[in-house]
Formats: structure tokens, C-alpha cells, sequence
């Protein structure tokens, strides 16, 4: 019998594969991890508690994640996108609409499309320095009849925004907010930016799994004390999550907080700045975000995708490659942490770079205004290619990934231009949900 998932992972440990990506434990370099044992893949036996229901240890492991005094802590082991879904069924059976900014995890979409209900997609500012969906444009922002806000704090390249002022004006509109922190798990470390947290916002779920030594699918939903259909959202906990928890990535979650609340930034910045320079040597051009522990390379006259391939034949893997650039996650590095620090920056060194040119950078469109998404089921649909495209209406979103965002929403009427920029992501060997071989799903009209 093949086993082609397993023989694909022992390659990348074969080959000493080194992360720059998530999961923050780095190939399990990084953090406590090495305190697990498979062996503590176990049930709800006695003594275990119970995640649905817990009165005991799990009570308690959730009661020690205390953030801030005004939150209480559930651990997800479904991810995220758990928590993101379990607060959007909960507001379905209020009146209005959710009120959404536009780089919101395609989670948040398939939450509403559960639901059945509508949104109002927010006005965006663009970042000047990723060219992506930054934060939504407060100037433009109109609140009416809105039941839920959800925002993206930081956005996926490491660029905050002020999240007290946009938290601040929803309130003011009796507007619940619930902040997708994914990326922010580490946040208000030493010299990191401020988390959700501190913005009084009514949820907040982060995934420690990103940048935190946890296991893949280990999350936290923050619930604030005074948060609005609180025992509803932690029933919908129950529906999202699976009835059998693994022990073993809520016990990772624990570790993972235990280095989140000991966890010292003085080499971690002596490293990066080492790290740097080492970049910088070399001849690339490195950006530097809000979020320390993020980092866009670009290369002159290259796109992000060519400096991808660079990296991947040292087998170096970075998070996600863009017509940019390309976006490195740092490992939070510590005393005694075993990723191969020296090892990385020799083959850095060793990287063949060809001659930097001149190229006009094409900056491609996002929609940056207001919106309306639609949770309309569309039961006729048809494959199609690309090229017959234009003028139809699509069946399902378009979402390159990572990072998960769609770029183009189910309900949409296909443009010349979207055609256009689908085609670019695929020439570039994105892989793109959504279109398959080429064809899209079209409602059959």
C-alpha cells in the first residue's frame, strides 16, 4: 500500500527542510513540544475532563490562559476557524446583517453562507508597503442595521492598524466586534505590537498554532465578560468542534501559553538583526512590518514566486510568495531552542542569485469600496473555461491560498480583468480554490 502523505513528510524531514512558515514550533524546533509523547493521545477517561463539558483540569488549563482580566479563555482543537464560525452561527438568529471587511478568512464567509444570511462588506485601505487589504477605511464607513462586525487584526503580511479606533466607532453603534487575531498570538510580547485584547473588542480568537510552539489546529477563543450572546457562542463551540478532542493539541495549547508567558526577546532580536543582515548581504531587499516576526523579501525586477523557487531549491520553505514578494515567519528563537540558526544562514549565503533588473511593477486591483455578499445557494451550476468566463455569474468564491482570503466572491459577475488576474495567480503556479484544470463554476442561467 502507498502512502503517499507520509512518504512526502519523511522527504522534507530527509532533506532537513527548514521553516520559515507555520506552523511556530518550526518542525519542532522551537518551544516545549519535545514534552509530548503520542502516548497522551487518550480520551475522556476519568481524570481527563471533558472539552464539551469541562468542571475539571480542562476548567482549569482554561482559566491559567489569562491574557487579560477581562476574558475568559476556551481552547479550540478544530482551529480558529471554530471559534470564527461558532460566533457567526450565534448572531444568525439576530436581526441585521454582518458587517464584514473585505480580507476576511474565507471561514467567516462559509460561517455566513451556514447562516444563510447577508453582509456588508466594509471599505478597505490598501497598504503601501504589501499592497494588500490593510484595515477598513473608517471615513467611508457606514453602520446601519449591523449585528456583528468581524475584522482581520493583523492582516496576513504582519501590518496592524489602529484596531482601539475601529473597535471604538462600532461600539458607539451598539455593534458587536469580533476580531480574527490569527496571526496574533504572540502579540504583546516585548517590543510586539499591542493585541485585540487591549481594544475592549467583544471576541477575539487567535491561533496559537501560527506563532506559538503548538500544534497545528490549537487555537483560543477570548470571550469577553460582558460579550453579548456569550453562552450561545460557547454552545456553538460544542457543534463545530469534534465530540472526540484531541488530548494532544489541547495539552500543546497549554505548553504553548507556558512559553508565551516566560518567553524573554532579547535573542529573538539579536537573531533577527543577524538574520537581516545576512538577507541583506546577499542582495535582497527586506521589508520590515509592524510585526517583528514577519518579514517581506523582494528581489529587483523578480517576483515573489522566483524568489520562492530560490529558497525552496536550498530547502528553505517560506509561508506564501505573492507578484511581490515573498513573506518569511521568524521562529521565535530562545535559549536552549534547537532550529537550525547557522545552517539557515549558510544556505542563504549559498543561494545563486541572478543579475537585479529594471521591471515595471504592475500593481493589480483590489476592490477597496463598499459591498453587499449574498449567501444565495446556487443549485444550476456548470464548469466552464476561463476564457468563456466573462459575464457569468460565479458559483462559489475564488481563494488563492495561503492565505485563505477570497479574491472574488460567489454571487460576483465575471469581468475581462478577473479573468485576467485569475490567469496570472494560476501562470504562477498559485494554488487557487475554486478553479479547477483550468474551468470555474458558473451558475447555469
Amino acid at each position: 500500500m502507498k502512502l503517499p502523505i507520509n512518504q512526502q513528510l519523511n522527504v522534507l524531514k530527509n532533506e532537513k527542510a527548514i521553516s520559515l512558515h507555520v506552523p511556530g514550533h518550526k518542525n519542532m524546533t522551537i518551544g516545549f513540544l519535545n514534552q509530548l509523547d503520542l502516548k497522551m493521545d487518550m480520551t475522556e477517561i476519568t481524570g481527563l475532563d471533558d472539552l464539551h463539558h469541562p468542571e475539571e483540569i480542562i476548567l482549569e488549563s482554561m482559566q491559567n490562559i489569562n491574557k487579560h482580566p477581562d476574558y475568559d479563555a476556551y481552547l479550540l482543537i478544530n482551529g480558529t476557524t471554530s471559534g470564527i464560525l461558532s460566533v457567526v452561527q450565534a448572531f444568525s438568529s439576530i436581526k441585521g446583517k454582518y458587517l464584514i471587511s473585505r480580507n476576511v478568512h474565507k471561514s467567516v464567509f462559509h460561517g455566513i453562507d451556514i447562516a444563510q444570511q447577508g453582509a456588508d462588506l466594509m471599505p478597505m485601505l490598501q497598504s503601501n508597503i504589501s499592497h494588500q487589504y490593510l484595515s477598513p477605511n473608517l471615513k467611508n464607513l457606514t453602520v446601519n442595521n449591523q449585528k456583528l462586525a468581524i475584522l482581520t487584526y493583523p492582516n496576513y503580511y504582519g501590518e496592524t492598524y489602529d484596531i482601539n479606533e475601529i473597535v471604538e466607532e462600532l461600539h458607539q453603534y451598539n455593534v458587536p466586534v469580533l476580531v480574527d487575531e490569527a496571526h496574533g498570538a504572540h502579540f504583546n510580547l516585548t517590543r510586539f505590537p499591542k493585541s485585540a485584547l487591549d481594544s475592549g473588542a467583544d471576541y477575539v480568537v487567535q491561533s496559537y498554532h501560527k506563532t506559538l510552539p503548538a500544534l497545528t489546529m490549537g487555537s483560543v477563543l477570548f470571550i469577553h465578560k460582558n460579550a453579548p450572546l456569550k453562552e450561545d457562542v460557547i454552545r456553538y463551540l460544542g457543534y463545530f468542534q469534534t465530540s472526540s478532542p484531541s488530548y494532544l493539541v489541547m495539552a500543546s495549547i497549554e505548553l504553548a501559553h507556558q512559553f508565551f508567558e516566560t518567553y524573554e526577546t532579547t535573542l529573538f532580536f539579536e537573531k533577527r538583526t543577524q538574520f537581516v543582515t545576512t538577507l541583506n548581504n546577499k542582495g535582497f531587499d527586506v521589508i520590515e512590518v509592524d510585526d517583528p516576526s514577519k518579514l517581506l523579501i523582494q528581489y529587483s525586477g523578480y517576483s515573489g514566486y522566483d524568489i520562492q523557487t530560490w529558497f525552496e531549491q536550498a530547502h528553505i520553505y517560506v509561508e506564501l510568495a505573492d507578484e511581490y514578494q515573498v513573506l518569511l515567519i521568524l521562529p521565535l528563537w530562545h535559549k536552549d531552542d534547537v532550529y537550525p540558526f547557522d545552517l539557515l544562514l549558510k544556505k542563504i549565503e549559498t543561494i545563486t542569485l541572478p543579475p537585479k533588473r529594471k521591471k515595471e511593477q504592475v500593481m493589480l486591483p483590489i476592490t477597496l469600496e463598499a459591498g453587499v455578499y449574498d449567501s444565495q445557494h446556487i443549485s444550476q451550476t456548470n464548469w466552464i473555461e476561463l476564457e468563456d468566463a466573462i459575464g457569468k455569474i460565479l458559483a462559489q468564491h475564488i481563494i488563492p491560498y495561503p492565505p485563505g482570503i477570497p479574491i472574488f466572491l460567489k454571487g460576483e459577475r465575471m469581468t475581462k480583468n478577473m479573468v485576467k488576474l485569475m490567469r496570472y495567480y494560476l501562470q504562477n503556479g498559485n494554488r487557487v480554490e475554486g478553479i479547477n484544470n483550468g474551468k470555474i463554476l458558473i451558475k447555469d442561467e
